[in-house]
């Protein structure tokens, strides 16, 4: 019963938190992929592409906060409810209590694992891959509506309006330049790309027009007029994208042990290899820590509702990320071996949570951060009693 109570106590903040969190990384980083694919010229529709293939780096990131999170407002809610004191009052200690929130930890671990080890190496591949194809206009991105927009070496095509996702094109004008000295000038009132079977060739469709073809034999240029005109158009051949694993970020764990111990390989790509193997591992390995933080974090002191453990928590997660990715360009740059610039904070982060958790659990009435608790309600209470002042001085 006890289980299945404190399994439902997390589960709601942790699911909560990690989709506000997925949500709020993903909506920065689509305001700046509009920026960019608008000034690329490219489809909106790429621009979902590349947010689903940033999903799998963001819940690596969300997953560590959601279980810290879920797990310190749970006993968060049974501290201050005095529930935590009847169960313990029947014997249940915090080691008998920490065993759902390490089934929460190590499952989360597992699926972490799985997602930075295999899924996220393929998710940043295809999103450095649209980038790519959207900057050599491999995506096909729109003409820019009211500029010259070159195609090919030879083709210059103007466009007043766009309509219909950029299909239907309206007030064009094209100047083609061919490689014996003739050139055509084209305006007309609408037009259409049309695919081929050719792939390396596309045809634009003009509509209602007029067209002034030259040449060195002629003696006056030959002005046409049009109800339907086809111009071929020969697409640019596109340099293929390189292949997964250019980056260190692209590989996936056997593939950065297999690298970071091929004798083959330069020093400085082996030493990127482990700091990124290990970055992960570290990654991975603190999440089995999170539950004793969360605990030493959630029980304020008695007879207070203090919330500076959750605040204290985010802080010392996103200190401790920083810290491990200044371990890694440490690492990557040869400085200092990644097995001693990750693990050894990794030791020093463990054993400050381990001794928060002995004070609060082993020590009668420790308090881990019970000085900054009392630092931060004096305070607080200085701060009321300035406002309140305050108030009570101004004329009515």
């Amino acid at each position: 019963m006890v289980d299945r109570y404190l399994a439902r106590l997390i589960a709601v903040p942790l699911a909560a938190t990690l989709v506000i969190a997925a949500m709020l990384l993903l909506l920065d980083k689509m305001l700046r992929l509009f920026d960019f694919v608008a000034q690329e010229g490219g489809p909106v529709s790429v621009v979902w592409r590349m947010l689903a293939s940033l999903i799998p780096e963001y819940l690596s990131l969300g997953i560590p906060i959601g279980l810290m999170l879920g797990i310190l407002l749970a006993f968060r809610r049974l501290a201050t409810t005095s529930e935590l004191d009847v169960m313990q009052a029947v014997g249940m200690s915090y080691g008998r209590l920490l065993r759902v929130p390490f089934y929460y930890a190590g499952a989360l671990a597992f699926v972490n694992l799985a997602i930075v080890g295999f899924v996220q190496p393929y998710a940043r591949y295809a999103y450095e891959g649209l980038r790519y194809e959207l900057r050599s206009g491999a995506l096909g991105a729109s003409i820019k509506v009211g500029e010259f927009t070159k195609l090919g070496k030879k083709m210059t095509l103007r466009v007043e309006r766009s309509q219909d996702g950029g299909r239907e094109l309206s007030g064009l004008f094209v100047m083609a330049q061919g490689d014996d000295g003739k050139s055509l000038a084209v305006t007309a009132e609408h037009g259409r790309f049309m695919a081929t079977d050719d792939p390396d060739t596309i045809i634009l469709r003009l509509r209602n027009g007029s067209l002034v073809h030259n040449a060195p034999g002629f003696a006056a240029p030959r002005v046409l007029t049009f109800v339907n005109h086809d111009l071929p158009i020969d697409l640019p051949r596109e340099e293929k994208f390189r292949l997964r694993g250019g980056r260190d970020g692209e590989m996936t764990i056997p593939e950065l042990v297999r690298s970071g111990h091929k004798n083959g390989n330069p020093l400085l790509e082996r030493a990127r290899s482990r700091a990124e193997y290990h970055f992960r591992m570290v990654e991975v390995a603190t999440m089995l820590l999170l539950p004793l933080l969360a605990v030493a974090l959630a029980v304020p002191p008695k007879r207070s509702s203090s919330a500076l453990g959750v605040f204290l928590s985010i802080v010392m997660i996103v200190t401790y990320h920083k810290v491990n990715e200044y371990a890694e360009a440490l690492g990557s740059l040869g400085k200092i071996d990644p097995l001693i610039a990750l693990w050894v904070p990794f030791a020093i982060f463990a054993g400050l949570i381990w001794w928060m958790y002995h004070t609060l659990a082993h020590k009668p009435g420790g308090q881990p951060i019970g000085a900054l608790e009392r630092s931060a309600d004096k305070a607080w209470k200085w701060v009321r009693s300035r406002f309140s002042s305050d108030r009570k001085g101004k004329p009515a």
